[in-house]
């Protein structure tokens, strides 16, 4: 079972994510904003990010450094309409995936688990 912080400001693309993950049998930590997740106290529960790119308070990158300067180092997943170039680098450099909206199939459910797979793969031998 993962745990999974999803923040995205949509409240319905956030329900939806967090209702198929959790049907599969996953908990969910769903916030609006970044600032709701900085405030969290159940971070270290984590085991993956899932950030909307565009929040209202910060952008994703901002709070997925804001979380990694506080020993946050989980596997993290972008999702964003048309990212342009600069930001599909900027989001590699970060050492993060990238999932473009529309969520089509199951995209990001496979990011996310191939992501977390492969975090945990090494530290296992």
């Amino acid at each position: 079972m993962l745990c999974v912080c999803l923040v995205e400001d949509d409240a319905s693309v956030r329900s939806s994510i967090g209702f198929a993950l959790e049907v599969d049998g996953h908990r969910v930590d769903p916030f609006a904003s970044a600032a709701a997740v900085l405030a969290c106290d159940r971070r270290a529960d984590w085991t993956c990010l899932v950030i909307d790119y565009h929040l209202p308070d910060m952008d994703g990158l901002t709070l997925l450094a804001s979380l990694r300067a506080q020993n946050i180092i989980v596997p993290a997943i972008f999702i964003t309409s048309n990212p342009t170039q600069r930001l599909r680098s900027q989001i590699t450099k970060a050492g993060a995936r990238l999932v473009e909206k529309p969520l089509l199939e199951d995209a990001l459910f496979t990011t996310i688990f191939t992501a977390v797979g492969e975090f945990a793969g090494p530290a296992s031998t």
